[in-house]
């Protein structure tokens, strides 16, 4: 198997970095840190490792200086998990999962898991069961139905729900082989335009402009690490769509946070213009949901020359699962993880594993093409297209890997985690939560702003 540091290199030379920048990289900790047959650890690390050392390859090319990028395993971890030990004023999180989502036996003895966190999915799956959103009527009408059949069915409604397969099932559907040939990370020019210059600032990303339009994990983890080095990062939400508020006070640290109505033209004017002086633009919506609206990448491009655009799905941009919607968690039961992990513990049906590392991984993995990409941008101009997906991660993730007796792990305690956390001011209160484990010696990585609640600013890039 790999070490962390190879999986770095590989990752690095992936996305076009200089080789010797890497012995600036120093990567501490041992495998295992969690309880998994998965190494978990070790992506968190490599992930978290690679948009640190972006980070620090863009400040030499600001400033000329050179600085060491260390990263600790079990920090690293930590943070991959950071939504579990958000505190706000010693408060824990609520429950994560609406009272519905989980798993659920079908009548072809087989097991669906359902993701039902916001009420239009919630909604969507009850209208295909015809039930009432109870735990017992949604298992009582689900044994009325085939796994797969219902999975199509969820999803033609606008469900999002998993059925579970081994990863030999899996991997003998066309989408996997269409994904099977796709990079981790895709980094593409898509126009022309003049190399921008870099602004003048005292951190990496200090002056640069990012629209995030994402929710949930994997996107918004992506805008809280450019943020965490600097960059101006403007969360475009809109007042009717759900969110999950823990989800968004974790991640929303060092960001700003306005309303746009998109399917308004007003809105989307707003939207355009501040595209028109963006960075970075990056986004987590449903596939080609942006393009409808007027913001594909080649319409950002026209509209913003020089513009990185970054998307993020979850199954990939090719083969027949492209515009599928999903979550971390259904990706792990549809792509083998939670069967295997099952079978490593010995348990009759799915096992999660010990963390969200998919979203995490994915969203580090975000902030690395990013700033990878801005990097060429600056020696080479055009326009560029970064695209990253969940289950891409995943086949990462599979590929690294298992870890031998790796499930008897006792998982972190309290006093593991405490060296890893910060208190901070917020809109929400004091926030006790995960400090960014990428440490660089030159330019730390701090969250200048406070988690607000969506919608605080206005739609206006900061002066």
């Amino acid at each position: 198997m790999q070490t962390p540091r190879e999986i770095l290199t590989d990752l690095w030379t992936l996305a076009g970095g200089e080789p010797s920048a890497l012995v600036a990289v120093t990567l501490t900790g041992d495998e295992p840190q969690l309880p998994s047959s998965f190494r978990v650890a070790a992506a968190a690390q490599a992930s978290i490792a690679a948009a640190g050392l972006a980070a620090a390859q863009i400040w030499k090319l600001r400033s000329g200086q050179s600085q060491d990028v260390a990263v600790d395993m079990r920090h690293a971890v930590v943070e991959c998990r950071s939504e579990r030990y958000l505190r706000i004023e010693g408060t824990p999180p609520p429950p994560a999962w609406d009272a519905i989502a989980g798993v659920y036996k079908t009548r072809d003895r087989r097991f669906v898991r359902l993701h039902t966190n916001f009420p239009h999915h919630r909604d969507a799956v009850c209208k295909v069961l015809n039930c009432k959103p109870e735990r017992d009527d949604v298992q009582a009408a689900l044994m009325q139905w085939d796994a797969e059949a219902f999975e199509t069915a969820a999803y033609a409604a606008g469900g999002v729900v998993a059925m579970m397969r081994s990863r030999d099932e899996w991997s003998d559907l066309p989408h996997a082989k269409a994904l099977a040939a796709l990079p981790l990370i895709s980094i593409e020019k898509i126009g022309g335009a003049a190399p921008k210059p870099w602004p003048v600032g005292d951190r990496p990303l200090t002056g640069l402009r990012v629209l995030d339009l994402s929710r949930v994990i994997a996107g918004p983890v992506a805008g809280r690490t450019l943020a965490a080095h600097g960059a101006d990062v403007l969360l475009i939400s809109g007042p009717e769509l759900p969110a999950i508020p823990w989800l968004t006070i974790d991640t929303g640290r060092g960001k700003l946070t306005s309303f746009i109505e998109l399917k308004s033209e007003q809105g989307r004017d707003a939207l355009r213009a501040l595209l028109a002086q963006a960075d970075i633009f990056s986004q987590g919506y449903r596939p080609q949901a942006l393009a409808h609206l007027g913001f594909s990448p080649q319409d950002a491009a026209q509209i913003s020359p020089g513009i990185v655009y970054v998307t993020l799905s979850a199954y990939g941009h090719a083969g027949p699962w492209a515009e599928r919607r999903g979550f971390d968690s259904l990706v792990q039961t549809t792509t083998g993880f939670n069967h295997a992990e099952g079978q490593a513990a010995g348990v009759d049906g799915p096992k999660e594993l010990p963390a969200q590392i998919l979203d995490h991984a994915t969203g580090y993995l975000m902030a690395f093409g990013a700033m990878m990409a801005r990097a060429r941008q600056s020696r080479e101009g055009g326009s560029w297209h970064v695209r990253v997906s969940l289950a891409q991660t995943g086949q990462w993730l599979w590929n690294l890997g298992r870890v031998t007796d790796g499930l008897k792990t006792e998982d972190l305690k309290g006093d593991a985690v405490r060296p890893f956390l910060e208190t901070a001011p917020s809109g929400f209160g004091p926030l006790n939560s995960v400090s960014h484990s990428a440490k660089l010696s030159k330019t730390p990585a701090f969250w200048a702003r406070p988690a607000m609640p969506l919608g605080s600013h206005p739609p206006q890039w900061p002066g």
